[in-house]
């Protein structure tokens, strides 16, 4: 097994590590701020346009995960997202308001390329949380909201990848050449010859996603000069999953997590066992007591971790991420892991704040890959 670390950086995000009571933010005036993860650089530059126009922190969070839910190439959120096991796109997410402390959320909404939209209806137009599956595609369509086709055939090649990789106990698929076929070619060289007309980059794309699961999702945490705060997640949760399957997303506590005296907290990664933690909840709870935004999500992860034991081999498999933007503007985000893989990119996130382009900033981290 790879050596294995755990970090012990003292580079802080969002300010310095100083110690601060929840009467004591309210008296702080806060700049604009916008965080997400890192697929949501336009997200935050999007929000932060909104922000200093005066506009609704939820309005600028949800202007800005719209980009993602709306883009064909982001195959982790609404349109184009990867589908579960029947080739079907189910989408989750959930939004808070800060100023008048209310949430709403969907899940396994069909159909709706923006998700996000559908839940704020949820809490503005019930006095419901949640709605889910068919109650929430007819309630979306009630306001007004189209039916589409949100697979892509990107999206729907992928699935047929994934659906040709899979074998039962002796090897076989049945969606795979049959037992009197030729014997089989190189992987991807027997998909080029499936599908002719697809190119040799997005062929091996196709490959990785189907035989490695992502779990794409954005979060975005917005607060205003004025102190106010909201947050949105949105996602079209683990690729190939059970149909009905819902993860941590549409969850308020786990997901996301607003409290307006407080701050802010979001998550994405491996849905069940942020789940188990209550992770948005616990890392707002963590900075009521007075821990800074860094120490909070490193304390989430660390509950996590002891769910396994701290067992390092299985843990290793789990990719999981927290985001947390306090009241009076400070902000970090923490990995279980510093990077998905040895090959991969140290793990970052996205945040815009007054006077600074959208950029990409360094996440702490719980354990290290060697």
């Amino acid at each position: 097994m790879s050596r294995l670390l755990i970090n012990r950086r003292k580079l802080l995000a969002g300010g310095p590590l100083i110690p601060l009571a929840a009467s004591s933010l309210a008296q702080v005036k806060p700049p604009n701020v916008a965080i997400a993860s890192s697929n949501g650089l336009r997200a935050c530059a999007r929000a932060m346009e909104i922000l200093k126009a005066g506009g609704d922190t939820l309005d600028a969070a949800i202007a800005g995960v719209n980009i993602n839910e709306e883009d064909p190439e982001d195959n982790s959120v609404g349109y184009g997202g990867l589908p579960n096991e029947d080739g079907i796109v189910e989408l989750d997410a959930s939004v808070m308001h800060g100023p008048t402390r209310r949430a709403g959320a969907v899940a396994a909404l069909r159909g709706i390329k923006t998700p996000s939209k559908v839940a704020r209806l949820v809490m503005e137009q019930t006095d419901h949380i949640m709605l889910v599956g068919e109650g929430a595609l007819r309630f979306a369509k009630a306001h007004g909201f189209k039916e589409e086709e949100l697979l892509t055939e990107k999206s729907r090649l992928a699935w047929l990848v994934w659906k040709s990789s899979l074998k039962d106990s002796r090897g076989r698929s049945n969606w795979g050449p049959g037992l009197d076929a030729p014997p089989a070619p190189q992987k991807i060289g027997e998909l080029r010859r499936i599908f002719p007309g697809v190119d040799e980059r997005t062929l091996a794309w196709a490959w990785e996603v189907a035989t490695h699961p992502p779990l794409g999702t954005i979060n975005c945490l917005t607060l205003n000069s004025k102190g106010e705060m909201s947050g949105v997640t949105t996602t079209s949760g683990l690729a190939w999953k059970i149909p009905g399957r819902v993860g941590d997303s549409p969850i308020i506590g786990a997901g996301l997590f607003v409290d307006q005296d407080v701050g802010a907290a979001g998550s994405t990664g491996r849905g069940e066992e942020n789940i188990r933690v209550a992770g948005a909840h616990t890392v707002v709870e963590n900075m009521r007591r007075g821990m800074h935004p860094r120490e909070a999500v490193l304390d989430a992860l660390k509950r996590v971790s002891r769910n396994f034991n701290d067992d390092l081999q299985r843990l290793s498999a789990i990719s999981l991420n927290f985001y947390a933007l306090r009241r009076d503007g400070a902000y970090a985000a923490a990995s279980l892991w510093d990077r998905s893989s040895p090959q991969a990119k140290p793990a970052q996130f996205a945040a815009c704040t007054d006077g600074a382009a959208s950029r990409l900033e360094p996440m702490a981290w719980l354990y290290q890959r060697r």
